[in-house]
């Protein structure tokens, strides 16, 4: 056993090494290429006009410093209008203080079923959930069933703020 342990990595880096050769000598072929020429540099120059790009914008101005290739956008709001407000309609809000994932996740299935909007506020400790609608009957139906999963909504009449 001692003999065969002994010969075995000799013999290994044997097979590896007549491997290797056989590897390389067929991959490098002996035989020259006859009748190939080699290639010929042309020393033609072909002007080509310049497409208009926006970045030659850049390589044609003498100003110096980094330029954000974002537009800027100007928006002009009168914030002194008064919004008249036609619609008699009430609005609710429905908040939702989330304790753990799983209640969240068993809100987000019922507001699915229900195909209501919603969005998250998070706090350091506390998520909590705010939906707007003008249907109280669909918001108190979905009290109803997060009292099944031990979450507390509350209902309150929404007045937006002028």
């Amino acid at each position: 056993m001692q003999k065969v342990l002994k010969w075995s990595a000799p013999l290994l880096a044997f097979g590896a090494t007549i491997f290797i050769i056989f590897f390389l000598i067929s991959i490098n072929p002996s035989e020259e290429f006859s009748g190939v020429k080699p290639l010929a540099h042309e020393s033609g120059i072909i002007q080509k006009k310049p497409d208009k790009i926006w970045l030659n914008h850049f390589s044609q101005t003498e100003r110096l410093g980094y330029f954000y290739p974002v537009n800027e956008i100007y928006i002009k709001i009168d914030l002194n209008e008064k919004k008249i407000n036609t619609d008699t309609t009430a609005t609710y809000r429905l908040s939702a203080f989330l304790l753990d994932p799983y209640q969240l996740f068993c809100l987000k299935e019922e507001l699915k079923q229900h195909g209501l909007k919603y969005y998250l506020t998070k706090d350091k400790d506390e998520v909590e959930l705010v939906i707007f609608s003008k249907n109280i009957n669909k918001l108190n139906s979905l009290v109803k069933v997060l009292k099944n999963y031990q979450i507390s909504a509350i209902i309150k009449p929404y007045k937006e703020e002028i």
